[in-house]
């Protein structure tokens, strides 16, 4: 039986799953992935990920609003996102949230927005998932302000894509770091040397599909089944085994995520069926 593993984030809502999730779900568990935590874009998604999760019991997820849909934010968002996450035992984060400067200008707005739902985080004691595009330094200096607030926010610099020293930042805060598929593209040395920085406890990996395949995949959409390419790269580049890899990153996201061992357990017996 392969290594298991978990997939720290999808979006199996997209409309390129809907004509095979059940074959898709098949794969996943042929290559050793046992639970999936499912990002939410938009809190309009919530309906559509719940009915996934009844779907496929190893699924958990959040709910949030992604900073390129920060224009989307209504008076009442925080009220909405605090009564879905109380809404779901299942839901296990808020995010994704963070900020991006590479595809929008809105900064401001997106400052606000993120700001709330780190609030609210902290309020709920969830962990947050964070998308971070070409606004490392910004996102450092806001989360350094929020984290001298109070009680430190739990949570994940998700797809991560930033240099060794700014991994140093966010690692510094108590933030995991997860690295997607372009951790196994040719030019990213970058990506790579920051692989070296994490320790061994703040380690996740992910798709981000139907995002950015991994090598040998790329061209094609991305599956959860691929995390085992995110993986083995990530091992190597770390000097581990793929058990080990897979055995350390498995259990940093059941502490992030407060997933119970039995249901790790659970999961891997559906691997099984």
């Amino acid at each position: 039986m392969p290594s298991p593993l978990i997939d720290s984030h999808v979006h199996l809502n997209f409309e390129s799953f809907q004509q095979d999730l059940d074959a898709t779900a098949q794969r996943w568990r042929e290559a050793g992935v046992v639970r999936l935590i499912h990002s939410c874009v938009e809190p309009a998604e919530f309906s559509q990920i719940q009915a996934l999760a009844d779907r496929f019991p190893e699924l958990s997820f959040a709910v949030g609003l992604h900073p390129l849909d920060a224009d989307k934010a209504m008076p009442e968002l925080l009220d909405q996102l605090r009564s879905l996450a109380a809404s779901d035992r299942r839901v296990v984060a808020l995010g994704e949230m963070g900020l991006d400067f590479y595809k929008a200008d809105n900064q401001a707005q997106q400052e606000l927005v993120f700001r709330a739902q780190l609030a609210l985080a902290r309020e709920l004691d969830l962990p947050v998932i964070i998308h971070c595009r070409d606004a490392a330094a910004r996102m450092y200096e806001l989360l350094l302000a929020v984290q001298a607030e109070g009680p430190p926010v739990r949570g994940v610099m998700h797809c991560w894509g930033g240099t060794p020293e700014e991994t140093s930042w966010f690692l510094g805060l108590g933030f995991y770091i997860s690295f997607s598929g372009t951790v196994t593209f040719k030019n990213a040395t970058q990506i790579q040397a920051s692989v070296a920085v994490v320790p061994d406890e703040r380690l996740l990996i992910e798709t981000d599909c139907p995002f950015l395949s991994p090598v040998p995949k790329r061209g094609k959409r991305n599956e959860p089944a691929f995390v085992q390419y995110v993986a083995q790269q990530v091992a190597q580049l770390r000097g581990l085994s793929l058990e080990s890899l897979a055995e350390l990153t498995t259990h940093n996201a059941a502490q992030l995520f407060r997933l119970s061992l039995n249901d790790v357990e659970f999961a891997s017996q559906i691997l099984q069926t």
